[in-house]
């Protein structure tokens, strides 16, 4: 699918990767992993991540103030993505 993205974890930042572009930020230094996709709605991400010490939660990310921040036109960039998977092993051009 080309219209997919991909959320992964690498140490203390969370990297989002869409056509091309590697989007990364700051996260909790206990999280292990992002295990699962819940939903996806235009930027707006739950999520089933497992932090250290604690049993898998659920989490909530908001793209559109991160990507706002790094002047982006959130509405442009996040409408073509219908599909948001996780990949810890292959990378963007792979699997999408």
């Amino acid at each position: 699918m080309q219209n997919c993205a991909i959320l992964r974890s690498n140490k203390n930042y969370t990297i989002f990767e869409f056509n091309g572009h590697t989007i990364r930020f700051r996260t909790s230094s206990r999280l292990e992993k992002y295990t699962k996709i819940v939903e996806w709605d235009k930027g707006y991400l739950v999520v089933i991540a497992k932090y250290q010490n604690l049993e898998e939660v659920e989490d909530y990310i908001d793209l559109i103030p991160i990507l706002d921040h790094l002047y982006y036109n959130a509405d442009e960039f996040l409408k073509p993505i219908e599909e948001v998977r996780i990949d810890y092993a292959t990378g963007y051009q792979k699997y999408c």
